[in-house]
């Protein structure tokens, strides 16, 4: 498949894998993304995963035809895109391996015996790589996701391969035209806590002409696609909110905390908060969860008590945002506790630990089922984040 008339695309769809770093969802499978840029000189970029090195070398040397490939750009070490490396320096010996210094080092990890001496060309920010007509420039990417990270901008055909930055769930045409669903999802899982990184990485592009993006997953971008994506990955990085309004999530053990939960979220509507999500930690997908939690603008959690401590949906579920760097948002607790309530205990210690967290206030107490009296309790939350929200 041609993306210029010098780049084509070499990658390889997954649709039978269930799990993403082996515990994502993926309803629609995975694509790993692999590039060859054809000039005087011939440059692979990445490789793909385990699974799929055969197809993925019979897409390499389909493109290649008779002629050898002179180097393999290694923008991210991470086995779905780096293990068809051996593969690569089989079918071509005299093949150059580039990368950044750090993941030059970690090949040895995960290619124990390798050698790579007189092989490798170590690159740093703003070395070039005349291939041609088309020159490579390389430019720094460390923490997205992981420390040895670089993209590459071709400046001829002003592509920049974005490596997992720009990247989404699903095979490579799933959903194309709703780029922003599962990137949102897959951006918050995979790289929300490096926020700052990312946003060192967004201000190198801005000083780019960029008229397509190739990422490591998911669809090229460009466009109003491609302005869009830059557009919502600086929001997410910057830990801005995307959507206005309350996400309620619960944890409930025998349906009391769920009712409370519902009934909060119907009372947020009647007082005008105009998106209200609602999710069940104990069914849905964590990884929605999370995604939803950095959307929106409030977070209201709702749990139960459980062993003098909280039920182990919801505290899973704020470990995750605790790990991924939740921060610059208000949320509200509601807990249940038919002898001794703790979960508001747990969950307010949880939040504590983030940055710029708000509680708003009261934390209501449901005492195993719902009684007349919570209802007033519950609508006195309601309107406190109404007015927070409106406010």
């Amino acid at each position: 498949m041609d993306i210029t008339n010098d780049i084509k695309y070499i990658g390889v769809d997954d649709a039978d894998l269930k799990l993403f770093e082996s515990q994502y969802d993926l309803p629609e499978g995975m694509c790993y993304n692999s590039y060859v840029v054809m000039d005087d000189k011939v440059a692979i970029i990445d490789t793909t995963d385990q699974r799929k090195v055969d197809e993925w070398t019979a897409n390499l040397q389909g493109a290649l035809g008779s002629r050898k490939a002179d180097y393999l750009v290694v923008q991210h070490m991470e086995p779905d895109h780096s293990s068809g490396i051996v593969r690569t320096l089989e079918l071509y010996p005299d093949i150059t391996i580039v990368g950044s210094a750090k993941a030059l080092q970690l090949m040895g990890l995960y290619f124990e015996g390798l050698s790579l001496e007189g092989r490798t060309l170590a690159v740093k920010e703003g070395d070039t790589l005349c291939l041609g007509s088309h020159t490579l420039q390389f430019i720094a990417a460390p923490m997205v996701h992981w420390p040895e990270v670089m993209v590459t901008y071709d400046q001829h055909d002003k592509v920049i391969f974005s490596a997992d930055a720009f990247g989404k769930f699903g095979v490579r045409e799933a959903d194309a035209d709703d780029w922003a669903c599962e990137a949102r999802r897959y951006y918050f899982n995979i790289c929300g806590k490096y926020g700052p990184s990312v946003q060192q990485l967004l201000k190198k592009v801005a000083a780019l002409n960029i008229e397509q993006i190739l990422p490591l997953h998911g669809p090229m971008l460009k466009g109003e696609a491609l302005d869009e994506a830059l557009r919502l990955y600086d929001i997410w990085s910057r830990y801005d909110v995307e959507t206005p309004g309350v996400f309620v999530a619960y944890a409930s053990i025998h349906g009391g905390t769920k009712a409370a939960a519902l009934r909060l979220a119907d009372m947020l509507r009647l007082a005008g908060v105009p998106k209200v999500s609602v999710s069940d930690l104990t069914t849905d997908d964590q990884a929605e969860a999370i995604e939803d939690a950095f959307r929106m603008s409030h977070l209201v959690c709702c749990a139960a008590s459980y062993d003098a401590g909280l039920f182990p949906p919801m505290y899973d579920f704020l470990h995750h945002l605790q790990i991924k760097a939740y921060q610059h948002r208000t949320v509200a607790l509601v807990e249940n506790g038919s002898w001794a309530p703790s979960a508001g205990r747990v969950m307010r210690e949880m939040l504590g630990a983030m940055k710029d967290v708000t509680l708003v206030e009261p934390t209501v107490t449901i005492r195993g089922r719902m009684h007349a009296d919570d209802e007033s309790r519950l609508q006195v939350l309601a309107n406190a984040l109404a007015r927070d929200f409106k406010a």
